[in-house]
């Protein structure tokens, strides 16, 4: 029993050691100490107990000091309570100042906690970068088609890095802007015989105005000759035409044949009245008989008048190589009239 109390207070006190190192970090302050930044060991413990890395502020600190730059320990806490990037923001005021670019402890924070990095904004503001955009298609007032890719230098604006648009929306412009300058080209040839028209001009528009960066130069990479939009609009334009003017032909030919066919109906019933007509006669002779309008003799020569008319239709029938003549059929002789 007495083994086992004395095991475990050995394990408390190993226990209590540790939880007083980490609760006093003796060698993040020896480090502090000797790299000429003065810190009380219960500045060390307070940090702690903010759930603050010590060793990460002692560093950030530490090279601040070295650069010449003054920050303070507050100020590095509150940006680490903040979610920042402390050390990141040291490194950015610290290229900054080598460089001789105005940069705030202020603005530095800023850019870190809008989710960008304050370094690479330093860097980029030295060393400016090239965004390659995509091809860009534009079409002269000739109807040429262009193809056109360009190279965007862009120098990174730190007064403007928190707020500002970013690459999206320069790449958007400049292909706005060649897109304009070529479509205010008379001809295709003049972007091929002076490409930097199109650079100047989208260059002047001030393209770069609410955005992160600072357009430095805009160089054409290639130009292309596309396809002959405006012949294939006419093109197009043509094929529609035709296309209409078949379907006004097919409407007036399908009005025509259906005035053939009332034509037609027109013609049948004409004949059927004729027909009905000729049906009337044989009756409307033997009338003339009784009343004693008609005479035997009167009727026999209207039968020969008939025949008569029967054989000329015969005679040009055959004579018209079997063509049906385009009279009305020969009229079948009424009955003899009643004795």
């Amino acid at each position: 029993m007495t083994l086992f109390l004395v095991t475990l207070i050995a394990f408390a006190a190993i226990i209590a050691f540790f939880m007083f190192l980490y609760y006093f970090p003796f060698g993040v302050w020896i480090r502090a100490q000797a790299a000429g930044v003065h810190l009380g060991i219960f500045s060390l413990v307070r940090m702690r107990l903010m759930r603050v890395p010590p060793s990460l502020i002692v560093d950030a600190l530490i090279n601040a000091r070295k650069a010449g730059i003054n920050i303070t320990v507050d100020q590095l806490q509150s940006q680490y309570l903040s979610g920042g990037h402390i050390d990141s923001v040291t490194r950015a005021l610290i290229a900054a100042q080598r460089a001789q670019i105005p940069l705030p402890w202020e603005r530095a924070c800023a850019v870190d906690l809008a989710g960008r990095d304050p370094q690479e904004a330093v860097q980029m503001s030295v060393n400016p970068k090239v965004i390659e955009t995509p091809t860009f298609q534009g079409v002269a007032k000739d109807g040429i088609q262009l193809n056109v890719k360009a190279r965007v230098t862009v120098r990174a604006a730190i007064e403007r890095y928190v707020g500002g648009a970013g690459e999206a929306t320069v790449i958007a412009r400049v292909g706005e802007g060649v897109v304009a300058a070529i479509g205010s080209s008379n001809t295709y040839k003049e972007v091929l015989e002076n490409p930097d028209h199109i650079s100047k001009t989208v260059l002047a528009k001030g393209l770069d105005a609410g955005t992160a960066f600072e357009i430095v130069s805009i160089d054409i990479a290639d130009v292309d000759v596309g396809r002959n939009v405006g012949a294939d609009l006419q093109t197009a334009q043509a094929e529609a035409d035709r296309r209409v003017a078949q379907a006004k032909a097919a409407e007036r030919q399908y009005a025509a044949l259906a005035q053939e066919q009332e034509m037609k109906a027109q013609t049948q019933a004409m004949r059927a009245k004729v027909v009905e007509a000729e049906a009337l006669v044989p009756a409307a002779i033997a009338d003339a008989f009784r009343a004693g309008h008609l005479g035997i003799m009167d009727y026999y020569r209207m039968q020969n008048v008939l025949s008569d008319t029967d054989m000329r239709n015969a005679i040009a029938q055959a004579s018209g190589g079997g063509q049906t003549p385009s009279g009305p059929p020969p009229t079948t002789p009424p009955p003899a009239p009643p004795q």
